[in-house]
């Protein structure tokens, strides 16, 4: 019943001077671990995967080819200023990749029952030829394809609760049926990118495999979880996923500065712990989540503490803690 923790000490060189997706997100996360004797109990990812042919499944050549050039010619940011990078960007966004597949390959081998990937840069606004919001490569997206490719599974499920519509994300399977995305993020007339409107379903033999779930500002726990429980898992559950990602941004929290929803560590529990179940009925608890969005660092670091701490519960000790709570 391991729990895996994909981090490696190199994507604090992703430096991105003052910024909002800082080195400081992962020094908090950590530190707060290790504050809480958690970090020695993860089962570290050691392993890597070369990234090269799976980061092509999701970018262009083109884009892999200018992202490493701007590195190379030490351009302060590519394709928008929101996208900072420095010479070794462009190498620690690689190793994101590489301990994200590597932290699939651990879960699929039965070296640990479910994860949590502290990585940088952030990968869900990244497109198929172009950076977005503060991400370079997809982790999320690649790592769909990766499972797919190398491991032969069907059907694959991600859910991104960041505060933001994860729009290259839904780009990269927007098409695709093998698929099922499902975004919860604040109303896109009111918060970058702009894009995840409710009618947003997905084309072709991908319609239906989309969903965007959208909360006006000011939301808070219960709109969300009422937008999970009655639209979403009835949908995750039909459709019967090999392995669930979650794209865990932590940027709804009221306590962050760049959104406007009011959520609290407790909306995220709630949600982990029902996707925590639905894997566990369908993929034999098959879950890696990846952290993308959350840049108030105490609050970043104590929602990703109570996160670590569902993953690591065992079932029983799952109704025990449910059973405390509810007296």
């Amino acid at each position: 019943m391991a729990t895996l923790l994909g981090y490696d000490d190199i994507f604090m060189q992703h430096r991105t001077g003052d910024h909002p997706e800082r080195p400081a997100r992962l020094v908090s996360i950590i530190e707060t671990l290790k504050r809480n004797d958690l970090l020695d109990r993860l089962v570290p990812v050691t392993e890597r995967v070369e990234p090269e042919k799976w980061i092509k499944t999701i970018h262009s050549e083109d884009y892999v080819s200018r992202f490493k050039s701007a590195c190379e010619r030490e351009l302060p940011f590519i394709d928008s200023p929101d996208s900072s990078i420095c010479p070794d960007s462009y190498r620690v966004a690689g190793d994101a990749v590489s301990v994200t597949l590597a932290a699939c390959d651990m879960i699929m081998a039965g070296k640990a029952r479910n994860g949590f990937c502290a990585l940088r840069p952030p990968g869900h606004h990244a497109e198929y030829d172009r950076s977005e919001g503060f991400c370079l490569f997809n982790n999320v997206a690649i790592a769909s394809r990766y499972l797919q490719q190398h491991h032969r599974l069907q059907r694959i499920l991600i859910l991104d609760w960041d505060v933001h519509h994860g729009n290259g994300t839904q780009h990269s399977f927007e098409k695709d049926d093998t698929v099922f995305y499902c975004s919860i993020h604040q109303h896109p007339a009111t918060l970058f990118p702009g894009t995840g409107w409710p009618q947003e379903q997905g084309e072709g033999p991908g319609r239906g495999y989309t969903m965007n779930l959208v909360l006006e500002p000011g939301a808070g726990d219960e709109e969300v979880l009422e937008m999970f429980r009655v639209n979403f898992l009835p949908v995750a559950r039909e459709f019967r996923p090999d392995f669930v990602l979650i794209s865990a941004g932590f940027d709804g929290h009221r306590k962050d500065p760049l959104a406007e929803l009011e959520m609290s560590e407790k909306g995220f529990e709630e949600m982990l712990r029902e996707m925590k179940a639905l894997a566990e009925t369908y993929c034999m608890g098959r879950l890696l989540s990846l952290l993308e969005g959350g840049y108030q660092l105490g609050t970043l670091s104590k929602c990703v503490l109570e996160h670590v701490k569902i993953l690591m519960r065992q079932e029983g000790d799952e109704v025990a803690n449910q059973s405390q709570e509810g007296k």
